[in-house]
């Protein structure tokens, strides 16, 4: 079993690997999703054309590169790093909305961590933005249980700002 890394790792690397990671791992098309970076390498050369693997070599000087930001990933934290460790979570739009609200809210404190925006949901912050047609009622269950596993994720100390989804 692999040790979880100490440190939020999934804020050191691109965007663009995150995503490519989460798609491998959610791929429903694969047999085997991978589980460390070392199988996220070899997914990533799998499915790359021969061609594509052949310039990806002669130009090691591209640091948009997929393959050379995952190599240093792997040579700092090793080839049986969990793969998930290295996907940047984001809220919901749903939980999005419910941060936002508390932020812009005078009651709640100018920066809310994920614990206060929890107790806000069940004290009644959630329903309100249901009244006012904010989030969809249905959503309401799931939002706890989402915001429930950010927190265990990353602890109730977290600034719940840094989980919000732009779009």
């Amino acid at each position: 079993m692999a040790i979880r890394l100490s440190v939020d790792v999934a804020t050191r690397i691109s965007p663009e690997l995150s995503e490519t990671i989460e798609e491998l791992m959610n791929d429903p098309d694969r047999e085997v999703s991978p589980q460390t970076l070392d199988e996220v390498r070899a997914a990533l050369i799998g499915r790359s054309s021969a061609e594509t693997r052949e310039t990806e070599f002669l130009h090691l000087q591209d640091e948009a590169s997929l393959l050379v930001e995952l190599d240093r990933l792997i040579e700092e934290y090793g080839k049986e790093a969990p793969a998930i460790d290295f996907v940047a979570v984001k809220a919901s739009e749903g939980l999005s909305r419910i941060i936002q609200a508390a932020m812009d809210d005078a009651r709640f404190p100018r920066a809310p961590m994920l614990g206060a925006i929890r107790e806000a949901m069940v004290g009644g912050l959630t329903a309100r933005l249901i009244g006012e047609g904010t989030i969809d009622e249905d959503d309401e269950g799931v939002l706890l249980g989402e915001i429930d596993e950010m927190i265990r994720r990353y602890g109730e100390e977290t600034l719940a700002e840094t989980l919000v989804r732009f779009e």
